[in-house]
């Protein structure tokens, strides 16, 4: 097959979470042990770093990966989703996986996958431990998919575990309370293994403990510690939070030699080593146009705390969500003097403009509907004057299709 044809498979033929969402997910290990097995257990043959949580995990990943880059180390990187192209999810010191190794890889064990029915997400998750493998990196990054305890990159013994934040998003999947959904993510503690908690939460700390403690785990609260201040590649002052945790961690990495040199260099070009998108992403100046991919109501906050920091004449908001996202937790947070276009991000989770505008309308945010992001996305560009304030956002699908 060509590169083309490989992913055209991937995509019809397996369950992908990142476009059918729920149906798609597969709380089970069974799937990703028995591919692992298949393929001579790659994961033991890397040493890693696991990361998860609500918010932060994929830029907590890219800063770790950019220290141990400057550090001198080969680094390995595996993220998820992607937005533009399937290959950002794999990376080895910011370089994508070549197109040729990932249709090498589906042809030769297509049919494992067809005959075993594995998810997509499992399927890439043993492509990445398999190519960091064959790549012989020093270290590899491993951002958690979903939740943590049943998520496929769970069965690796990393050197260092790190969970960022705890907050409401896949509620019908990880629970509905935020001690629910820790006890989700402290899935990925092992045994003997150091974990660092970035932000300190009352309700959730005793969980992590808990399940530390049970372990013989060290537990690390960064919020606790002491850091210098760095300045960051990243824009966006909530970034500020991550970087603690990041910091803890690499404390932690004991076999590893990273230098304050390392830490500044790293932190300062994490975009160029590993090519980060969508975090408070500039693509635009006169207007300025800022993009960001979160999409839950604690990333959410966040992000409009920001927005509130700047400086504008009018404020245009182009925004989209899916629709099992329970966006009346969401709509309240943004400001009502703007200007909106609403819009259907391009996959069938998508949710109808339509009815987003019905019930922005309850929350006096009020615009347009448009059939595409990027007629929305054009419309606003359109009307916003040198400066104006354009903001996108609320879904990855939708930052996916203006970058």
């Amino acid at each position: 097959m060509t590169y083309k044809q490989t992913l055209d498979w991937m995509f019809l033929q397996l369950p992908m979470y990142q476009n059918k969402g729920k149906v798609a997910f597969n709380s089970k290990m069974d799937g990703i042990n028995s591919l692992a097995a298949h393929l001579n257990n790659p994961h033991k043959k890397i040493k890693t770093i696991h990361v998860a949580g609500t918010n932060g995990k994929g830029s907590s990943s890219h800063m770790l990966a950019s220290i141990l880059q400057e550090a001198g180390y080969k680094v390995g990187l595996y993220t998820s989703p992607h937005l533009k192209d399937f290959r950002e999810r794999i990376r080895v010191n910011g370089k994508k996986v070549e197109k040729k190794w990932v249709v090498d890889f589906i042809d030769e064990n297509k049919s494992f996958f067809e005959r075993n029915k594995l998810s997509f997400f499992e399927m890439t998750v043993g492509m990445a431990f398999s190519y960091f493998a064959n790549e012989n990196v020093d270290i590899a990054v491993i951002e958690v998919g979903l939740g943590g305890r049943l998520d496929s990159t769970n069965i690796i013994t990393p050197e260092v575990s790190l969970i960022t934040n705890i907050g409401f998003d896949h509620t019908d999947m990880l629970g509905d309370t935020l001690v629910k959904i820790a006890y989700e993510k402290a899935g990925i503690i092992k045994r003997n293994i150091p974990v660092v908690i970035s932000e300190f939460n009352e309700e959730t700390a005793p969980v992590f403990k808990e399940t530390a403690s049970a372990l013989n785990a060290k537990i690390v609260f960064a919020q606790e510690k002491t850091f210098s201040t760095y300045k960051i590649g990243l824009l966006g002052s909530y970034q500020q939070k991550n970087i603690k945790g990041v910091l803890a961690a690499l404390r932690e990495l004991v076999s590893f030699k990273i230098e304050e040199k390392h830490i500044v260099k790293g932190l300062k070009k994490v975009v160029e080593n590993t090519h980060l998108m969508g975090r408070w992403q500039q693509i635009g100046t006169k207007p300025t146009i800022i993009c960001d991919t979160a999409h839950n109501k604690e990333g959410l906050a966040i992000v409009l705390d920001q927005l509130q920091e700047q400086e504008y004449e009018k404020l245009h908001v182009v925004i989209g969500f899916v629709k099992d996202k329970d966006i009346s937790a969401i709509l309240p947070l943004f400001p009502s003097n703007a200007t909106y276009y609403f819009c259907k991000p391009k996959i069938s989770r998508g949710l109808d403009e339509k009815i987003l505008l019905d019930r922005c309308v309850q929350f006096n945010l009020n615009g347009e509907t448009y059939k595409s992001v990027n007629k929305a996305f054009k419309a606003a560009k359109k009307q916003a004057s040198k400066n104006d304030f354009i903001y996108v956002g609320g879904s990855n699908f939708v930052v996916a299709e203006v970058l």
